[in-house]
């Protein structure tokens, strides 16, 4: 039947007590009547009830339709109809006869009535489609019934809650019957009652919400759950049970949620199952069980309150009711218990503007003073006495606010406003949803429409429904803050809310707000913690503390250079997490921890993920020693060296290294992040990790390597540190640039172990294996690459170079480009007298006499080169930038090889000190030392800044501003802005001294000379 077509037969409405009556028996308040908001609606809807009359075949019929509206209680409910609400209009012309009978006998009558007629037509039905329509036909009919009861105030709140919530519950059995007796034929399983299918089925659905606790609105979707006990559902069919269940969950949806052309029964949803996101619409409940007793959440227990059995098998479904008694109503409740199910509340109402309340556009469900603060002002309290006072145990939210006047937890006055404000907002949510049969509880915000609804109210005027609608709003808001007052509030930021099965639009809106571009995602996996899928949050106490850390933790985020990196990093972390209470706890009692936590989340995806792996290292954190300044060399490779002497094997050698690296790393790169170390400070403090690491480590592998080939007699190594490392200048992402050198006795032809090895093959096997403990990935990570590429004829020659070899090398062989590369080599550790005789070599190298004008030409020729190599693309490629640090670098390396035969305090490994030392002798002007010395920390700070934050390039244009905080920080600077200025005119400044002092010079003598002079 279509819902544009009037039902003109009933069969079972006894037509003879209608037809040719005029009488009209429904009681009827005209002190509660709602006015007519739209009387050319009124007039429309009673030209449409006589043209229907005149298009009947059913004479009798139409008579009695055109009669009606000669009873004067008749048409003024019906102008009540017709002149406020199109729906309830459409509803009276589609049931014509249905609307006489419900005028004739009272809507208890006919309500019972209906359902008889219903119970009919369903217990025999086995086509799926007519059963659907004669669902919705009778939803239809409810609907029309309940709207009379309540415009006309025949029925209390209650009576209309109840009405609604009885006929969801009819149809929820009649659907369930059907499927079950489907099913049955269709030999999935055995009905040990057939002719009462629910009946020890082993089904349960259950309705939550307001259809559990008989208080539905008037367009109100059901709340459902479905459970079933595997033990008692005797399954015969070809799949498994689950998926039977399953199937079975979705044809029930569909029967009452699927829009026909004759409407739907009920939207339908079920997402208040356990973990609704990772599990099917249908549960065991064995699974149940064991969700309820291990992840069961404060807002889940809320839920419960209100849960009761609509549908199925009562005994299996009482039973399971009873256990859950224990998880709804626990008997004693810790401090952090009752501050999780008071954060339930807070944090959606943690942020709200003003202290006045717009009535246009409000939403009298979920907006300040709305029909929510009542239901929680209940339940937080339920929860919190319930467990001991089984007086509170009540579904519905008056009888709970009574209960709470009667015990004493609530001034009797309070309970008796918060109850008067509670029946007028229901009402006007009804009214509201009468109007189109729309599921909203916002009130429309244009004049027009608002002014409808007023008069839908019964207000004359806007302005006296507004001001009674004010006042009831207030009056709940501030009763409602006092329940809290002594709470603290969660956050700032606006909504955050994550409980439910669902994301809340508003807490989705919130994080957007937050900077968080992928919102519903973040809302879904803090969802998931709630409902314990990582480990960390299995237990009770974990997700009451998560709850409270929660907006501060996102609240820290945000500010980070990242918030979506910062919340994925954070989340891994939390997934390695063998349990969550004691970082919790520790995140609780200290605030700044947490907040630096997020920092490193959001800008130091290195540092990121040695906390991921080692979380352990927070509690070193929190002492105050973490902030002091880095320990030097010798106590650093003091350190390491007790830590190795613990180790048992050689493979623990390598997991111990790499653990002490990396902790040291994070201390160092944590307190750059604060602008603790400056970035000479920062590149100190890196290298001398690396110092250590080589000077602790080598020996053991040396050992280790002796243990099959032995050691070569008389012979000794040492090993190069070259480039950033060379010149103390590392940040947290630089690789180690190596050269060992190695010397023997003339005489000595191999190693003295099992097996022994010529020593050129010793030393290169050495070298690798070094190269294999540097760079070999472990459990615990890696420590560095390595680069062996400046060695003497680099990786055309052997991986180690004899002292003689390197000596004649560089004497004989090596490259202007590979003197430069010099000036930064200092022997880090190995055979002290073999290493005096390589510095040697280095210094006499270096300060060797040359030709000025060959070696201007050869350093800007190479520089040139690189520029059209490496070209920056902006001002943040701070190494191959012009002006940059490729520049500074070689102007000093420049000056070293031009002047140290005459200077050699020039002879400098640290860029900056070789500067120092040139402006000290007199080669280098003092304005010249400023300018580039101020040039490069400038992009000492930045390079360390970025390469600990990022792994791609900086766009100033897109970088979130989080980075941009930390790059004024470090840089010493005011704002964005300046750094950006500031940047321009180093690089033009450094470049000026740069091409002053090489770059010009070097093309003179190129076009004097001739490159191949």
């Amino acid at each position: 039947m279509s819902d544009l077509t009037p039902s003109r037969d009933l069969t079972s409405l006894k037509q003879s007590q209608h037809v040719g009556s005029h009488k009209v028996n429904f009681p009827l308040d005209e002190r509660l009547l709602p006015l007519i908001a739209d009387p050319a609606a009124e007039q429309r809807g009673f030209d449409r009830w006589l043209e229907i009359a005149d298009e009947l075949t059913n004479a009798d019929l139409a008579e009695s339709m055109r009669s009606l509206l000669g009873d004067l209680k008749a048409k003024t409910l019906l102008s009540r109809i017709f002149g406020n609400s199109p729906f309830l209009s459409h509803c009276s012309s589609a049931e014509p006869a249905f609307l006489l009978r419900l005028l004739d006998v009272g809507p208890d009558a006919a309500f019972a009535e209906l359902c008889d007629e219903l119970a009919g037509q369903c217990d025999a039905e086995t086509d799926m489609a007519r059963l659907m329509a004669a669902l919705r036909i009778a939803k239809r009919r409810t609907a029309l019934l309940v709207a009379l009861a309540d415009i006309a105030g025949t029925w209390p709140l209650e009576r209309v809650t109840e009405t609604l919530a009885d006929f969801a519950e009819a149809a929820c059995r009649h659907a369930v019957r059907f499927l079950l007796r489907r099913e049955a034929r269709k030999g999935e399983f055995t009905l040990p009652h057939p002719e009462d299918p629910e009946r020890d089925s082993g089904l349960v659905v259950l309705g939550m919400g307001k259809f559990g606790a008989r208080e539905l609105n008037y367009s109100s979707d059901i709340d459902l759950i479905v459970f079933y006990d595997h033990e008692r559902l005797n399954y015969t069919g070809r799949r498994s049970l689950p998926e039977c269940m399953i199937a079975l969950t979705k044809d029930l949806v569909k029967i009452l949620d699927e829009r026909t052309v004759n409407g739907y029964v009920f939207r339908t949803d079920l997402r208040l199952r356990p973990d609704p996101g990772s599990t099917p619409v249908a549960i065991s409940l064995l699974a149940a069980e064991s969700y309820y007793e291990g992840f069961g959440q404060n807002w889940e227990r809320a839920a419960m309150i209100k849960a009761r059995q609509v549908a199925g098998d009562c005994e299996v479904g009482g039973a399971f009711l009873k256990f859950l008694r224990p998880f709804i109503w626990r008997k004693s409740l810790d401090f952090a218990a009752i501050q999780d199910i008071h954060s339930i509340k807070r944090q959606i109402n943690a942020h709200k503007g003003g202290h006045s309340i717009a009535v246009a556009g409000h939403n009298i469900k979920l907006g300040r003073g709305g029909i929510r603060e009542i239901e929680f002002f209940a339940q937080t309290q339920q929860l919190i006495w319930g467990g001991r006072q089984p007086e509170m145990r009540c579904c519905r939210t008056l009888d709970a606010l009574h209960a709470l006047a009667e015990l004493g937890h609530t001034d009797p006055q309070v309970v008796a406003e918060l109850e008067e404000a509670y029946r007028f907002l229901r009402q006007l949510e009804h009214r509201l949803q009468m109007v189109d049969d729309k599921q909203t509880q916002t009130l429309p915000d244009s004049p027009p429409r608002l002014a409808e609804l007023s008069a839908f109210m019964g207000f004359a005027e806007v302005e006296a429904f507004s001001a009674a609608l004010t006042r009831r709003l207030q009056t709940v808001e501030a009763h409602y803050a006092k329940l809290f007052e002594d709470s603290p509030e969660l956050v700032t930021h606006g909504n955050l809310v994550f409980t439910g099965g669902e994301n809340d639009p508003d807490t989705v809106r919130t994080l957007k707000e937050m900077g968080f571009s992928t919102a519903e995602a973040v809302c879904a996996t803090i969802r998931g913690w709630h409902h314990g899928r990582i480990r960390a949050t299995r237990s009770t106490r974990a997700r009451e503390l998560l709850t409270e850390l929660t907006p501060a933790l996102l609240g820290a985020m945000s500010n980070t250079v990242a918030p979506d990196d910062a919340f994925m990093r954070f989340n891994d972390f939390l997934s390695r997490l063998p349990a969550g209470v004691p970082l919790f706890s520790l995140f609780y009692s200290n605030p700044s921890l947490l907040e630096l936590v997020a920092e490193i989340m959001g800008n130091a995806p290195r540092l990121a993920e040695h906390l991921a792996r080692h979380t352990t290292v927070l509690d070193a954190v929190v002492t105050s020693a973490f902030f002091e300044p880095p320990p030097g060399r010798a106590e650093l490779q003091a350190d390491l060296e007790r830590a190795l002497a613990e180790a048992d094997d050689f493979q623990e050698v390598l997991d111990v290294t790499r653990r002490w690296a990396n902790d040291h790393k994070f201390q160092v790169g944590v307190q750059t992040l604060r602008n603790l170390l400056g970035p000479d400070q920062a590149a100190r403090a890196f290298s001398d990790i690396g110092d250590s690491i080589l000077a602790a480590l080598i020996p053991k592998v040396e050992e280790e390597f002796a243990r099959a080939h032995g050691t070569v007699p008389g012979g000794g190594w040492c090993i190069l540190a070259m480039g950033k490392m060379g010149g103390h200048e590392m940040t947290a992402t630089s690789d180690m640039d190596l050269i060992l050198v190695y010397d023997a006795p003339e005489d000595a032809e191999e190693s003295d172990g099992p097996r022994p090895l010529a020593v050129s093959t010793w030393f290169a096997r050495l070298t690798q294996r070094i190269v294999n403990a540097l760079t070999a990935k472990t459990a615990e990570g890696t420590l560095y690459d390595v680069d062996m590429r400046l060695r003497p004829s680099g990786n055309s020659g052997p991986i180690a170079s004899s002292f003689t070899s390197f000596e004649r090398y560089q004497r004989e062989s090596a490259w202007t480009w590979e003197h430069m590369a010099l000036t930064r080599a200092r022997v880090v550790t190995g055979d002290a007298e073999l290493g005096a005789k390589v510095e040697s070599v280095i210094r006499d190298t270096l300060t060797r006499e040359r030709n000025a004008d060959r070696l201007v030409m050869d350093v800007a020729e190479m520089r040139e080169r690189m520029a059209r190599e490496h070209r920056a693309d902006s001002h943040w490629e701070v190494k191959h930038l012009r002006g940059g640090l490729v520049d500074i670098e070689f102007t000093a390396q420049y000056l070293q090889l031009r002047h140290g035969r005459e200077h050699p305090s020039m002879l400098c490994h640290n860029t900056r000190d070789a500067l120092e030392a040139a402006n000290a002798a007199g080669i280098l002007s003092g304005g010249d030392l400023d300018t580039l010395v101020a040039a490069w920390r400038l992009w000492s700070a930045v390079q360390v800044v970025l390469r600990q934050t990022i792994a791609g390039k900086f766009d100033e244009k897109t970088a979130p501003r989080g980075l941009r905080d930390v790059l004024v920080q470090a840089a010493g600077l005011t704002d964005f802005k300046t750094l950006v200025d500031r940047m321009d005119d180093c690089a033009a400044q450094s470049l000026e001294v740069f091409e002053r002092i090489v770059g010009q010079p070097g093309r003179d003598v190129r076009e004097r000379i001739g490159p191949d002079a």
